[in-house]
């Protein structure tokens, strides 16, 4: 196999699978390809590309400033170097019913599993920040069947942030909505307490997402107990991003200070630790092979 040649045949499918089989799936977030790799190495059977991390990566505000050919060009690099699903925050669908359409072909011919929109009005915010503002319930079913019509293989996930703006009844009230126009998972995007995740999950019949971001208005719950309560996907969106740029901020502090890395080479990967996530033996090997087939 060529190296930089993996991905999965039919990725939707596949995360169908693991969502039946398995009793509770962890994806956490990614934002660039060497992110996955490293998520897919440690053992997770699924990865989310965060628009808060991506957008971050990109010095840029989790605001829906990100285009759909931005977005779809991380989907594509992330999703060909792995062979996990790949489940990718398409923001509001990046406009009206036809631009999701547009959406969900072009996320899914770049080897996305899964896509979510939300139903906020744009400019998006942060779904655990004030000042959210709802498109009419009837506008994001409309959306939802859009991205129906549309999707081939790949899965449908329907967010919505009613919870902060009208309250967990109309949150209640729209994922209902929302899966009869066709969504096959729900995210309850900041949910305040365990109750209200349990009622949620009483409430509505569908797979459910939890997002466990940090310094948001969800307490800081385990897989575990969002596996009791009846949720099949947990997210960990910024985790990664976070701790990376806390640790450039102190690496380049100590290099800024001490004129040298010789203080903190423990800190970081060796060489050898990054050619093999990378599979660059692979490709000096393949490179080798094909000038021997030339001679």
């Amino acid at each position: 196999m060529i190296p930089m040649l993996k991905g999965l045949d039919r990725p939707g499918s596949v995360l169908r699978s693991l969502m039946r089989e398995e009793e509770i799936l962890v994806a956490p977030g990614v934002f660039n390809p060497i992110s996955a790799l490293i998520a897919e190495e440690t053992g997770f059977k699924c990865v989310y590309l965060s628009g808060a991390a991506l957008t971050g990566s990109l010095a840029l505000p989790d605001l829906g400033v990100i285009t759909l050919d931005e977005v779809t060009y991380f989907t594509r690099e992330i999703a060909s170097k792995i062979s996990i699903p790949l489940i990718v925050d398409a923001d509001t669908g990046f406009g009206e019913a036809l631009n999701v359409i547009r959406a969900v072909r072009m996320l899914e011919e770049s080897g996305a599993a899964a896509l979510h929109i939300e139903d906020q009005v744009m400019p998006k915010k942060c779904g655990h920040l004030k000042g959210k503002r709802l498109i009419p319930m009837e506008d994001m079913v409309n959306k939802i069947r859009a991205a129906r019509e549309a999707a081939r293989d790949i899965v449908i996930i329907a967010r919505t942030d009613a919870r902060g703006v009208a309250g967990l009844e109309d949150a209640i009230e729209r994922a209902n909505a929302y899966v009869k126009a066709g969504a096959e998972v729900i995210f309850p995007e900041a949910l305040h307490n365990e109750d209200e995740f349990k009622y949620f999950a009483e409430q509505v019949d569908a797979y459910l997402l939890a997002n466990m971001t940090e310094f948001g208005r969800t307490p800081y719950y385990t897989v575990d107990q969002f596996r009791d309560w009846g949720y099949k996907i947990v997210i960990f969106p910024a985790t990664s991003f976070r701790a990376t740029v806390k640790t450039m901020q102190r690496i380049y502090r100590r290099l800024y200070n001490e004129g040298t890395q010789r203080g903190f080479l423990e800190e970081l990967a060796t060489r050898d630790e990054v050619y093999r996530i990378i599979k660059y033996r692979e490709y000096e090997e393949l490179d080798a092979s094909l000038s021997r087939g030339i001679d």
